[in-house]
């Protein structure tokens, strides 16, 4: 075994703690980066070169090789992270709009309508005991029009909140499709890194990142290829195939009131009509919140909403003039309506009081003369009993704040899930600066060490080349 091949293996030993040096440094340098995976540098030990036919004696091993730098990940943790950040994208949209929704009913308060129609009834009540007052009737038709104004603003609330849903949702395939189409251009980089025998594993972090963000999405699975690639699957069908994506779009109705002839749906572009399959994911929450009503109440939160706005000022309307139609004015106009109900648009929004006075009110029966308030007595019984307008109120706000309740929870433990499961995946391969200082002491010795050697190899080969045959001469 030639001396020189000392220098060599100490050489050897040098650039391995070197590398393990600069894969120190790059992971302290990262540790406060979102997505970054810590990397550990490979070795192994360089086989000895056997010894020839006649050659005598046993030769030790030529230092060592670095082979690489790996990424300390777990693949079935980057799995789990995708598949609760799916759950919990669905559900924090569901959650956001109804609560949303139901914060908007202002129930119970002094705002709501269930107070309202208290009110409104009450003053029927005083309407009866003062038939053709001129206080009483003012005060009745204030708290009627605003009953109307609080139905056409709840409505207009539900009608705005899908508005701007739909828009979200819009947004939110666009990100998807960038998403996919960066996921596709990382593995053609990743790809052409592995061929070439590069390093891709900071390529590899950002196209996981993405992924994460397409789960959280659209839902989906991962796939891993041989050569490095990975494809991205949406309900089976894939968006992102080796180096290729596809996009989706979004089409359907931009109005809550168009839903029902033309609801919101994801789309693949490439094949329009085709819906996209959606495992889970934010667009999949928000597109169930935009569905249409189905006429049985689990229909999309918001039409089902707006339906009920609108059933209930149908059936107020309806309850008030059915009973109001029989009586008659002081003066002895008699057979109108008290509320309007719009024939074209939303009943909630075009809900409106017909009486503009005490004299326009119709408080008692024909013929009983200007004092009878037989009529508006009727009318004030009208918020008890099982067909009271207020009944329906009351089923709406409580199944909404249910369902909201409901939502919530649900995507509390969805959240709780996907955090348990990034700070699970975090705990293999986030950095762990304690663990890089105890790594960077080692490679400094390490490096100490190999340098020694060398200075050693380097004295006895002086001796060996400058020094031999000089003994003995001055």
């Amino acid at each position: 075994m030639s001396t020189f091949s000392g220098l060599n293996t100490a050489y050897r030993g040098l650039s391995a703690a070197r590398a393990g040096l600069d894969v120190v440094g790059q992971n302290i340098a990262n540790a406060s980066t979102d997505g970054y995976t810590r990397q550990r540098v490979t070795t192994s030990s360089i086989n000895a070169v056997q010894p020839g036919l006649f050659s005598t004696g046993t030769a030790i091993g030529q230092g060592v090789s670095v082979d690489g730098y790996a990424r300390i990940g777990d693949a079935q943790q980057d799995a789990q992270v995708r598949s609760t950040a799916s759950s919990a994208g669905y559900g924090s949209v569901r959650s956001s709009v109804l609560s949303t929704l139901e914060a908007s009913l202002n129930e119970p308060g002094t705002n709501g309508l269930s107070a309202q129609l208290n009110t409104f009834w009450a003053g029927w009540g005083d309407m009866a005991n003062a038939p053709g007052g001129a206080s009483p009737a003012s005060t009745l038709l204030g708290e009627a029009q605003t009953i109307a104004d609080t139905l056409k603003t709840g409505y207009q609330q539900v009608s705005d909140q899908w508005s701007a849903t739909r828009t979200q949702v819009a947004s939110l395939a666009n990100d998807l499709n960038s998403a996919a189409a960066q996921v596709a251009d990382l593995n053609k980089q990743i790809q052409q890194g592995l061929s070439t025998g590069g390093s891709v594993n900071e390529l590899v972090d950002k196209r996981n990142a993405l992924t994460e963000k397409i789960s959280s999405l659209a839902g989906g699975s991962v796939h891993a290829n041989s050569d490095g690639t990975v494809d991205v699957l949406i309900g089976g069908n894939a968006i992102v195939s080796g180096t290729e994506s596809r996009s989706v779009q979004v089409t359907g109705s931009s109005t809550l009131e168009g839903a029902g002839a033309s609801p919101v749906t994801l789309e693949w572009t490439h094949r329009p009509g085709t819906s996209v399959g959606l495992d889970g994911g934010q667009i999949a929450g928000a597109l169930s919140v935009l569905a249409p009503a189905d006429g049985s109440g689990s229909g999309g939160v918001l039409a089902e909403a707006a339906a009920s706005y609108n059933a209930f000022a149908t059936q107020l309307a309806a309850a008030v003039n059915s009973v109001y139609q029989t009586g008659s004015t002081p003066s002895g106009t008699t057979g109108a309506d008290f509320f309007a109900v719009s024939a074209t648009g939303p009943a909630a929004t075009g809900l409106s009081v017909i009486p503009k006075s005490a004299a326009d009110i119709q408080t008692g029966t024909a013929g009983s003369g200007a004092l009878d308030g037989s009529v508006a007595l009727q009318i004030s019984h009208l918020g008890v009993g099982a067909a009271a307008p207020d009944r329906a109120w009351a089923a709406f706000v409580t199944s909404t704040g249910a369902l909201a309740q409901t939502e919530i929870a649900s995507s509390d433990r969805a959240t709780i899930a996907a955090t348990a499961a990034k700070t699970q995946q975090q705990s293999t391969a986030g950095v762990d600066l304690d663990e890089e200082n105890v790594n960077m002491l080692t490679f400094q010795h390490a490096y100490q060490g190999a340098a020694r050697v060398m200075t050693a190899v380097d004295e006895m080969l002086d001796t060996l080349i400058n020094h031999v045959g000089h003994v003995g001469i001055a």
